[in-house]
Parts: C-alpha cells; structure tokens; sequence
C-alpha cells in the first residue's frame, strides 16, 4: 500500500479509536487475520440479503418457466411437423370404411411416409368432445374421419405434391399439414419469451436501484473508517475493493437462497396444485403446457447462470456507486 501524505487529520471518534486499537490488532487487519470494512452484520448485510434473494427467486422463476415453456413449444412444434392428418367428409352414398382403407393403402406406397393409422369413429368423436362436451351423442354426426400420417423425419415428402394427389384422386379428401397450428405455437412462444425478458429487466433494475441505496447507506455508515484509510493512504480502488467483495457474497448467498427456493416451486408445483383444489384436469393441463415441470441439465445450467448474474449485478453496481460517492468527496 502506498502512504500518501494529508495534512488535514480526521477527528478522533470512537470509530477511528477502535479501528486502531493496540489491544485488538489481529480483528481490525493487522496480521494474518483480514476483517472487512463493511460488517456483515451490519444494517446492509442483513436486510440486503432478504430483498436480493427475493429478486433472485423471481427472476429464476420467471427464467425456468420460460424455459419449460420453450421446451414444451419445442416438442410440440416436433411432434406435430413429423405427422399430418388427412380428413375425408361424410358422404352418405358411399363406404367410408372403404374409401378409409383405398386412402390408406395409398398414402403406405408414398415415400417418406413410415407410418398410416386410420382413427376409428370413436377415437375422432372424442377428439370433439373438449368442445361439445361429453354429454352429445356425437356418433349420430356426421364427424369427418381422419387418418394419421407420420413422416420420416430424415426424409419428408414433398407435402403440396402429396395434397394435390389425395385431392385428385379421393374425392372430400384433404392433408392438413397444421402449418396453422405451428404459427400459433411459435407466437405464444415468442410472446411467453418476451414477457419473461421484460420480468427478468425489472427485476434486474430494481436490484440495481436496491444495491445503489444500500452502497449509499453502507459508505454513509462507515464514513468514519473511510476517512481514517484515506487519511493513512488507502486508495480507492482499495476501498470500492473491500465494498466489492462483501456485496460479491451478499449476492451469492442471496442468489444461492432464490435459485433454492424457485427449483423448489417447479420440484413440487404437481403437488402445489393438488393442494390448491387443482382438479385431475388442471394437472393434466399443466403437464401439457409445461411438460413434467421438472428441470434438466440445461435447466440447471440456467438457474446457476442467474446466480452468476445477481452476483456479477452487485458488485459492479457497488463498484460504480462507491467510485461515484468517493469521486464526489474528493470534489
């Protein structure tokens, strides 16, 4: 440390005579022993911590649900690009079960297509019944029959081509490719991914905005023992220094504490829903929208990236604000 001369002394107050107290060399950073400036004990080591981890919780929150609801979209948009339907109307004057099977027979000699599987009458009326409901004798309607295709995936058939064949050659047969259904998955997803974005921005300025207060408060309440390190030479950089690194753990143990307590939520949200009055629909639902709710390694990877990045926010957010406050002192 370099000792730059001042003349002007700081006043003798309690803070300084402790700080320099011959009877307590080892707890003030004499010898091998290094005690921080700001205690952790201190107003801005205990509050802090409560406000930060509750950042910290929301914004891994919001950040693993929009990845479950990404992977979700993903499977999804998988799934349903890897098979198309084709839907043949009701036509009283002719054999649907007939026609059904002519199609199918067609549709197996395509290339590119590894699987045919016409749905019985029962498995397409309950396909309506989220609809009309259970309670409408849906076998007395005229419900368009419907064949899956599956698709290789490493080789897909030219779709428009294979349309324009089942619309030449079967009369009230249509390929639905559900290009729509796609479009509109993507777009709940964009939007799901632009929301969350904007959550985890106004969770980040208003860590910001609290670490700003809180290094204010804590070079307030340590002005005395700030002055006494000018006074012997300290520099900045070594005292933003001794500020950076209490706040670098604040940050970790908070963001550690609402990382926990996030992965908690996804680990148990089934069981979260049960005891909220969820019925065995809503549990259903939830799966499908989120999948098992469960994290994977990625998923992990995520929350610990947000725990880096609460951590990283305090201490560059005390760096800059501990410069701020010492460059105007200086002034």
């Amino acid at each position: 440390m370099t000792f730059q001369p001042n003349n002007s002394a700081p006043p003798v107050t309690p803070a300084s005579k402790e700080l320099y107290s011959p009877s307590r060399p080892k707890e003030r950073g004499w010898g091998n022993q290094h005690t921080p400036i700001v205690q952790a004990k201190s107003v801005t080591g205990s509050s802090l911590v409560v406000v930060i981890s509750i950042m910290c919780f929301l914004a891994s929150l919001t950040a693993g649900g929009v990845y479950l609801i990404n992977q979700s979209a993903a499977a999804w948009t998988d799934n349903i690009a890897s098979e198309v339907t084709v839907q043949i109307s009701i036509n009283r004057t002719e054999n649907i079960e007939d026609k059904l099977s002519k199609i199918s027979f067609f549709l197996t000699n395509q290339p590119g297509i590894t699987g045919v599987r016409p749905l019985p009458l029962d498995e397409s009326a309950d396909l309506l019944e989220p609809w009309l409901g259970d309670g409408a004798n849906l076998k007395d309607l005229p419900i368009p029959r419907l064949i899956a295709v599956e698709l290789d995936r490493e080789s897909k058939p030219n779709l428009d081509k294979l349309r324009s064949d089942i619309k030449k050659n079967f009369k009230n047969a249509t390929l639905d490719d559900h290009r729509r259904w796609q479009s509109q998955i993507q777009t709940v997803t964009r939007s799901m991914a632009l929301a969350g974005l904007a959550v985890l921005i106004l969770v980040g300025l208003a860590t910001t905005a609290v670490i700003v207060s809180a290094t204010r408060s804590a070079m307030s309440s340590n002005r005395e023992i700030v002055e006494v390190l000018h006074f012997v030479g300290a520099t900045d950089r070594f005292i933003a220094r001794e500020f950076e690194r209490h706040f670098l753990s604040l940050g970790i143990r908070s963001g550690l504490v609402g990382a926990t307590g996030s992965l908690i939520v996804f680990i148990f949200m089934p069981f979260f829903m049960r005891v909220l009055g969820g019925s065995n629909m809503t549990s259903a639902e939830v799966r499908r929208l989120l999948g098992t709710a469960a994290l994977d390694l990625p998923g992990f990877i995520l929350l610990g990236i947000v725990v880096v990045v609460i951590a990283a926010l305090c201490m560059l957010t005390t760096r800059y604000g501990v410069y701020r406050i010492l460059n105007s002192q200086h002034h």
